[in-house]
């Protein structure tokens, strides 16, 4: 087996973070098809509305996240879902969204296909 098809394990404790917003800590695991994201965010964390190329999978880990889905300008408007531990929320690609901190929260987010920038990115700059 080649070492680009080995399997590896990976601990968060040794991947670098990088803090994109304040009160937003990140950590990523890339692949080829596929991003792992872990995001610490502090409550009263903003990370403003975006849209990306990328499909994302939002798993709250822990705390209290409110999203913003949608575009208040299109007929379908846009929408307030508050998730909590144990939900995901699934974005398709170029979906609005945007994250509000209820209280400190752990998120895994999965991306599909990764990319070295996502909707985070644009927001912070």
């Amino acid at each position: 087996m080649s070492e680009a098809t080995s399997a590896r394990r990976v601990r968060w404790s040794d991947v670098e973070a990088d803090d994109p917003l304040p009160l937003v800590r990140r950590r990523r695991i890339v692949g080829e098809h596929a991003m792992l994201s872990r995001f610490e965010l502090g409550a009263g964390c903003v990370v403003p509305s975006h849209s990306h190329a990328n499909e994302q999978l939002a798993c709250v880990l822990s705390g209290r996240v409110r999203f913003v889905v949608g575009d208040a300008s299109q007929p379908d408007g846009e929408r307030e879902l508050v998730l909590g531990a144990g939900e995901v929320l699934h974005l398709p690609p170029w979906v609005p969204h945007a994250a509000h901190g209820v209280e400190d929260a752990v998120v895994l987010d999965v991306f599909a296909p990764p990319s070295e920038s996502t909707g985070v990115d644009a927001a912070g700059g």
